[in-house]
């Protein structure tokens, strides 16, 4: 998981970054909610409850190749577990960042993009096409990678030792949305069903981490 400092470099980059700024709702929806990858990437404007502040998580995008088939493709698929379908509150920074997001779509036009019958993704790249886990990845390597090019830099000729971001990956943001909620939750069988995790020896893991 990211530190408080590592979590606030990253994202204040974005945040004044014009070349990524344009990606600063999507991983502040990753921050704020814990969830996987592909929950946030099929996640839809119907999932969102904005007058009860609530996001409903009940199914799960991948980029794979299915069984008897030959290409990859898109695919719904229903969590793994009971436990993965779940109600997650809608935090301040979240709702502010999902309502900054439909008003750029309002302007700029709402996802095309059809997969299994399911319609209206929230998230959508700059051309319009759906993330899949490893541009996502590729994304933050290259926030990280240019972060670190201007922190280090500053530190230079500021004459200190630069603060760095580490190398992680979309999968990171989950477990340090987890670490944050363990800082300011005691109860585990809340952290559980918040995080969906269907063991909860997997939820005391990270806890005692």
């Amino acid at each position: 998981a990211l530190t408080k400092e590592q979590q606030q470099m990253f994202v204040g980059f974005i945040r004044k970054s014009p070349k990524y700024t344009y990606f600063l709702n999507l991983f502040t929806v990753f921050l704020g909610t814990g969830c996987r990858a592909g929950e946030i990437i099929g996640l839809r404007w119907d999932d969102c409850n904005f007058d009860e502040n609530l996001i409903s998580i009940n199914h799960s995008m991948a980029y794979c190749k299915p069984e008897n088939e030959q290409k990859m493709r898109f695919l719904i698929s229903a969590p793994k577990t009971e436990s993965g379908i779940r109600f997650i509150p809608m935090l301040h920074e979240v709702k502010s960042a999902l309502l900054n997001e439909r008003l750029r779509q309002m302007t700029e036009g709402f996802n095309q993009n059809e997969v299994d019958g399911f319609t209206n993704f929230i998230f959508h790249t700059k051309r319009g096409n759906l993330y899949t886990d490893s541009s996502i990845d590729m994304i933050i390597r290259h926030i990280i990678r240019d972060c670190n090019a201007e922190e280090t830099a500053a530190a230079k000729a500021q004459q200190r030792k630069p603060i760095l971001l580490p190398h992680f990956s979309v999968h990171n943001l989950r477990h340090t949305f987890c670490t944050r909620f363990c800082e300011n939750e005691t109860n585990l069988k809340i952290i559980q069903e918040i995080m969906g995790h269907a063991n909860i020896s997997t939820t005391m893991d990270i806890y005692n981490e």
